[in-house]
Formats: structure tokens, sequence, C-alpha cells
């Protein structure tokens, strides 16, 4: 049975019954399902389909696996049934969004993961929908796992490896620099790498739009290792701040630990606002040049806060760096991950990748079209659905 035919009479009698603006949340849902017609979470977990009343139908009687957890929910391995092609899915849990009044971050999230199809260190995002209680972003899988894993592994990395992550970093946040989006939240847990060995920037949940080089914000967030000193006096900040971020991931890319870091948060917070960065062995001039550029506590004195991107590229750390041959994925990285099938997630903790995945991850047969199509009553995640115009646009 068709699509349209399955659905018809009950979507009229919806339809009818829904005001404007909800019917226009509705049909976009519609499209949106469309397309997610067929996921499997890992080997063929889990199945989501098309159906009269059910729209998303889950196979309890498959394996899960989980390859990475946040604030508000966790992140599967999934593969489209029709192509077997792999995508992350990130599970979100709209009450604990709610209870902690943080559904403008998650909005904003997927408003700048549409943005990063243009950029070969973004995470792209293929489709966005929800049900009565979750939040669901497709994402790009990336196989090569999180830079912390491998940054825990070996604890330091060479100075020419550091070197070719920071600038792919630098790429991707003056990238959404140009879109004026501020990133905050630079840190190894949401850095991947591809099977090939380049960076893919992931996580966008702490990003703020329409900040341009001399617009500031207020709000406090970010990870405590990585605040740079202006968010923790609660002064404006702008997009410098991401500057100070990457100086310490390639501090801690260097020396195994952030630059100001303290098991005690309010003496790491001191460390951070007061103590100065004092020069170790291990690492060229140009390495502590450009660390003490990007780890100014002065942000109207730290490097990128005159010409942002500009400045970074210009630095002798990266004088080696054809821009042009980086940003084309032309430079061979100097570390490629094990990777014996696009499924393979061991360069995934096994913190996660051990864990079993619940069945209520998917829809299941309790969740009727109607209940889906309402589940937006208190208009907190109205415009979140997404699916591209066309498959040839992502597939």
């Amino acid at each position: 049975m068709s699509f349209v035919i399955c659905i018809a009479m009950e979507r009229v009698y919806l339809l009818n019954n829904l005001n404007k603006k909800r019917k226009l949340t509705y049909l976009l849902y519609v499209v949106t399902m469309t397309h997610v017609q067929e996921l499997s979470l890992n080997q063929c977990c889990v199945c989501l389909s098309l159906s009269c009343n059910n729209i998303l139908e889950t196979n309890t009687d498959n394996v899960f696996s989980v390859i990475g957890k946040g604030s508000f929910g966790k992140v599967f391995l999934a593969k489209r049934k029709h192509d077997e092609k792999y995508y992350a899915v990130k599970v979100l849990q709209k009450k604990i969004i709610l209870n902690r009044k943080e559904q403008k971050h998650i909005m904003a999230e997927r408003n700048v993961l549409l943005k990063n199809v243009k950029h070969p260190f973004l995470v792209g995002l293929h489709y966005s929908f929800q049900t009565t209680d979750k939040l669901y972003f497709v994402l790009d899988f990336i196989n090569g796992g999180e830079l912390f894993f491998h940054l825990q592994k070996e604890r330091t990395f060479p100075e020419p490896r550091a070197k070719f992550y920071i600038a792919e970093m630098a790429s991707a946040l003056g990238y959404l620099h140009s879109l004026n989006i501020v990133y905050r939240d630079l840190k190894p847990e949401n850095i991947l790498l591809d099977q090939e060995g380049h960076i893919v920037l992931t996580d966008f949940g702490l990003c703020k739009e329409g900040i341009s080089q001399t617009d500031t914000t207020t709000t406090f967030c970010g990870t405590p290792e990585y605040l740079a000193p202006e968010v923790l006096r609660k002064q404006p900040y702008d997009n410098t701040v991401d500057w100070w971020c990457l100086g310490s991931v390639l501090y801690e890319m260097l020396y195994g630990l952030p630059p100001f870091y303290s098991r005690d948060t309010h003496e790491m917070y001191d460390n951070i606002l007061h103590k100065p960065l004092v020069m170790r062995p291990g690492a060229s001039g140009t390495a502590w040049s450009l660390l003490q550029g990007l780890l100014e506590k002065d942000g109207t004195y730290r490097l990128g806060s005159k010409d942002d991107f500009n400045e970074i590229k210009a630095h002798n750390f990266f004088s080696s760096i054809n821009w042009d041959d980086l940003e084309q994925k032309r430079i061979p990285p100097p570390f490629t991950p094990k990777v014996s099938c696009y499924c393979d997630i061991s360069n995934f903790d096994p913190e996660f990748t051990d864990e079993m995945v619940p069945n209520s991850v998917c829809w299941s047969q309790e969740h009727s079209i109607i209940n889906a199509s309402v589940m937006e009553a208190d208009d907190a995640f109205v415009g979140f659905s997404y699916a591209p115009a066309s498959d040839d646009s992502f597939l």
C-alpha cells in the first residue's frame, strides 16, 4: 500500500482539526518521514519503516550499539536498510531538555548543522525528526573515533600530528565564524577522526548564532577545563573564546592535560584567571608562540581578536601548511585510524559500545501517526524536523 493511500483517512481528519501553524508543522513532519524510511541500529538492529499507524517499527530481536553519550541523550550507530549506508543517530530526551530550559540550544544546534554541508571538517546533517518524547538527528557516521579516545591511548601527540589537527580545527572554526557562529565547546570529545585521519567537528549544542566580529554575548557555558577567562568573569565575550579553546586543545595534545588543569574546579578556574602560562620543554618555539597568542588572558589582545582566522593562518607555526590543500584534503593525515569496515566501532570507547540500547530508542507501536503529529503541544520544538529536497542531496 502506498504511503499516500495508507495515511490519507487519518491525516485528512487530523489536518481539519489543526490550526494553520500546526498544519504547516505537521506537513513538514510528513515530508521528513517519507525520507526517513528505513534505518537499522548497528547491523540491522532497528528497522524504521512506514506503515499506516506505525511509522517507526522496532525489531527488538537484534543487538544495538551506543557510540556516544551527552547531557540529553545518546548517539547510536545506524544503517539505512534500503541502501545499507551508515549514520550516527543522536537521540535526545525532550523532558530533560525542557526541564533544563535548553530548547533554544537544541534548535540552534539544528540550525548550525544545516549550514555545515559546505565544509570538509564539520559533521553533516541528513535528517532531523521527533516523537512525542524524543528528538532525532541523523548525522554522518565518522568511524575513526573521538580525538579524546586516541589521546587517552597515546597520552600526547608529536608536534607535527598536533599541528595537522589544529590546522583543520582552525579551518572549521574560521568557517563557523564567517557565518557569525561561535562554537564555544571545542574539546577532544567533540572532535572525531574519519577513516582517513581528518578531523570532523561535531556537537553544536552550545553554538551561538548571530555573533559577528563586533558582537558579544554573555551566556556562561562550555566545558570547565576549556573556559576562557572572560567567560569565567561573566564579561561580554566574542568569537575569540574559540581561539582560547583551540590553544587549550593544542596544549593538551602536546602535554597530555589542558594548560590550567586541576582536579579542584575552583582551583582550576583561579589558574585560568591568574596563573601565567609557563613555557615547558618538548615543543618548538613557534608552537609556544602560538600557545602564548591563543592563551592570552585578555581577549582583546588574543591572537585572532583583530582579523579572526586570518591571524591564525598567518602564524609561523603554520608556515608549512598550504591552506587550500588542507581544506581540499590533499595533505595526507599523519595518522590513520584502524578501520576494518564502514560499521567498525572499535575506535569508540567500550564504555559506550558495551552498553545495550533500550528498545525505546525508536518508535514503538503505541506511537501512532496522530500522536506524533501533535507532539509539539508546548511549541518548544516547532520547526525542528528537516528532510533534504531529494536523496541526491546527501546520498
